[in-house]
């Protein structure tokens, strides 16, 4: 770390999520500051790069690593590129802040798993950012605690305004309920054994080849059976929310955000355009924690083992939907790292 005590940070990719992160790490948490930025397209970089006092641009991930000025990496390159800058930051035993997904596979997931686990400490937090959601954070408070006797089910609502061009239906599993995997698996403390994908008519709104909506629907190896409306184009804005159905009783978040107003005839409340808009607060604290935390030398939040497990979920779920039958999910033996 600098003797300042402010953890330099290097991002890697600066589309959506990249820039975003960049002006977070600027303007809104305390105690980092964006030391470099990296991307393809120098241009890009070097606009960001330029609004910011002492930062470099870079179009060479190991070229940034190797800045004397950088102490920590946050990768938001897209998730094909992940696994090559993982190893060579695992080369240098950098922190790394990586955006989900870990990498796009199980087996590169597994890769990265077994580099990381040759330094003999983490040094990879995974970017599933809605553990750090205050709704979640406190539905899995009251499952901790046992509140409400044991978790038996779940059930999750994911929709979506609409699509991008391109979005198709391995993207369903692999960029949408990806975010329900993780959470599924945090909140229950219980490894995903098995899925299937029911697929029913689609809305006249989805472009031509999407099946959309699609029920997802995951078997744990505690016996829980959890299900996920998945509806990408819905047409009217951003809604995820997640009920846990107990012994003693259930709980459920995700209905009362923002202001619930009574007007003009009308009563209601606004939904979220989009996830970056929802989840602003949850991805806030989200780095915050990751650079305090990195500040004190050590590794919190989700692991490369969860990574690679919604990796291998995410395979599960794509030849689900694709075959129609049930498909179980092969994992490894959990590593002692991660335990």
């Amino acid at each position: 770390m600098t003797s300042l005590g402010t953890l330099g940070v290097a991002v890697i990719g600066t589309g959506r999520m990249g820039a975003d992160h960049v002006r977070r790490i600027d303007e809104v948490i305390s105690g980092a500051r964006v030391a470099a930025v990296v991307d393809i397209d120098a241009a890009r970089a070097k606009r960001l790069a330029d609004g910011i006092e002492g930062c470099t641009a870079y179009t060479d991930p190991v070229a940034a690593m190797d800045d004397p000025a950088v102490d920590a990496l946050l990768i938001a390159s897209p998730g094909p590129a992940h696994e090559a800058t993982l190893l060579d930051a695992f080369a240098r035993d950098l922190p790394v802040l990586c955006e989900k997904p870990l990498t796009p596979d199980a087996a590169s997931a597994l890769r990265v798993l077994e580099a990381e686990r040759a330094l003999g400490h983490r040094r990879v937090q995974v970017g599933f950012m809605r553990r750090y959601d205050a709704g979640y954070r406190s539905l899995k408070s009251l499952l901790d605690q046992g509140a409400y006797g044991r978790p038996l089910m779940l059930h999750n609502k994911h929709r979506n305004a609409d699509t991008p061009p391109g979005f198709t239906n391995a993207m369903m599993i692999n960029d949408s309920v990806v975010h329900e995997i993780d959470v599924t698996r945090w909140l229950l403390d219980d490894e995903i054994t098995a899925v299937r994908v029911l697929r029913p008519a689609p809305t006249g709104n989805a472009p031509e080849g999407l099946s959309d909506p699609q029920l997802i629907l995951f078997e744990t190896a505690g016996g829980r059976v959890v299900d996920t409306e998945l509806f990408v184009n819905c047409g009217f804005g951003y809604q995820v929310s997640c009920e846990a159905v107990c012994e003693g009783g259930t709980a459920r978040i995700g209905d009362d955000h923002g202001v619930f107003s009574n007007a003009a005839g009308r009563w209601g409340g606004a939904v979220p355009p989009g996830f970056v808009e929802r989840f602003e607060e949850a991805y806030d604290r989200q780095v915050q924690r990751w650079v305090h935390a990195t500040l004190r030398g050590e590794v919190e939040g989700p692991s490369c083992w969860d990574g690679y497990a919604a990796a291998a979920v995410c395979e599960a779920g794509v030849r689900a939907q694709s075959t129609g039958e049930r498909v179980a999910v092969e994992l490894i033996e959990r590593p002692a790292l991660y335990r």
